[in-house]
């Protein structure tokens, strides 16, 4: 069987918010108190880490499922298949639908049930669910459909990524200029026509890693303790990442029998631009060999870090020329890669 991707498309949100845009907000340390930096300082820091110069945020008439359905109808375009031939629909968020000025998330009906209402598919074979895996969750819904082919049980899966992290952020944390909304979606079959799915790995980590990333309160004390937003220890998250995603990454390249020298792209999550380069380089460094010369992709600097979102998006993308001085080819080997709430890695090696 050659299980790949036979269609991909994404979403970008229209509303782009620069760095300028948090010049004016009071950035807070956890116990309240004001930070010991004005914030053209911390802006200016916070771009060199991250690489986050702006990042992209649904309008305010649109959800997280709003944002997966315009992604998951270009990716079935994409592929040149009828909507009613999808078996399974596997919608990967964290938040599910929060609307604009909102605090409450709304996760019933699904999303992907959702998703199958808009795209108004009839058959009632065409399974619908949810996926909660943090930032790899579009990743381990590809792995699950490539299961679910190999197995019998389906011929034809839709995959999505989609986020709306900009409704679950505290905007009294400095950590809220990362995040941003967007979707990314793949139709995953049996087809000469698809790329083949060489190699897959998965982990989770839960016994110091569980709470690196939770839902907490604003920093803000005033607000009191009924909302509550996405909260990290970045340090840890940035130390764990670097500790095991080379080492998860090498496993499933070793697995998939491919040389290190013909992997042509590797699609990882964008959280951090330093973060990314440095699990690269140690990835590289594993196999005693330097950092091949645009190897990485990026869209961070514009889009930010839209979770699920990121990898899909980053590889239509390059997939369909929209990065200068990045591009795929039939044939090239590829590895995704992710790192998130869970804590969770997922890899997978893939043949375009």
């Amino acid at each position: 069987m050659s299980i790949g991707i036979s269609g991909i498309g994404s979403y970008i949100p229209k509303v782009t918010s620069p760095n300028k845009d948090f010049e004016e907000h009071s950035f807070l340390t956890n116990d309240g108190s004001p930070l010991d930096y004005n914030n053209d300082v911390i802006i200016e820091k916070f771009k060199a880490i991250t690489g986050i110069q702006e990042r992209r945020y649904a309008k305010k008439d649109l959800n997280t499922s709003d944002l997966g359905y315009f992604a998951a109808r270009e990716a079935i375009k994409d592929a040149k298949i009828d909507p009613e031939e999808l078996d399974y629909i596997i919608f990967a968020h964290n938040f599910g639908n929060v609307s604009h000025g909102q605090s409450q998330s709304d996760t019933v009906p699904s999303l992907a049930t959702r998703v199958k209402h808009s795209l108004k598919i009839k058959n009632p074979n065409c399974v619908a669910y949810d996926m909660l895996f943090g930032c790899p969750g579009w990743i381990e819904g590809i792995i699950q459909a490539n299961a679910f082919i190999k197995s019998g049980i389906a011929k034809k899966c839709l995959v999505i990524g989609a986020e709306t992290l900009s409704r679950v952020v505290d905007e009294h944390d400095r950590d809220s200029m990362i995040y941003s909304d967007g979707a990314g979606a793949c139709i995953i079959e049996d087809s000469e026509e698809a790329g083949e799915i060489l190699a897959h790995a998965s982990a989770t980590y839960t016994n110091e890693e569980a709470y690196y990333l939770f839902f907490g309160e604003s920093y803000n004390k005033a607000i009191g303790n009924k909302t509550k937003y996405i909260k990290m220890y970045g340090r840890k998250i940035y130390e764990f990442a670097l500790n095991h995603v080379p080492q998860a990454m090498k496993k499933c390249l070793d697995k998939s029998g491919v040389s290190i020298g013909d992997v042509k792209k590797i699609f990882i999550h964008q959280a951090n631009e330093k973060m990314d380069e440095a699990i690269v380089k140690r990835f590289y460094k594993l196999y005693r060999m330097p950092v091949p010369k645009g190897i990485m992709p990026m869209n961070i600097r514009e889009l930010g870090n839209s979770s699920v979102a990121t990898v899909p998006t980053l590889f239509d993308m390059v997939k369909n020329g929209k990065i200068e001085n990045q591009h795929i080819d039939k044939g090239d080997v590829v590895i995704f890669a992710s790192v998130g709430a869970g804590m969770n890695i997922n890899t997978i090696v893939y043949r375009c």
